[in-house]
């Protein structure tokens, strides 16, 4: 079975549930957030997004996505 490695270098335990074949993880630290601006000043951007450490880990997860594809189509714009 796949391990998982967290910050903490301790083991992560999965546990299957009956009916269940896929292992599941633990869940992650979670805290609720005032706003958008609160979640991203105290918890990040970057861990807002890809952790999902708060409830508008969507919305970051969105702005990242159209960040990502503006930067790709001024690059392939560019070199057309």
């Amino acid at each position: 079975m796949a391990e998982a490695k967290k910050s903490d270098d301790e083991p992560v335990n999965f546990t299957v549930r009956k009916g269940e074949r896929i292992p599941r993880k633990p869940l992650g630290q979670y805290a609720e957030a005032d706003s958008f601006a609160h979640a991203v000043s105290r918890d990040g951007f970057w861990k807002t997004a890809m952790n999902d450490v708060n409830q508008f880990g969507p919305i970051s997860m969105m702005i990242l996505l159209l960040i990502i594809a503006s930067v790709t189509g001024t690059i392939l714009l560019l070199l057309s």
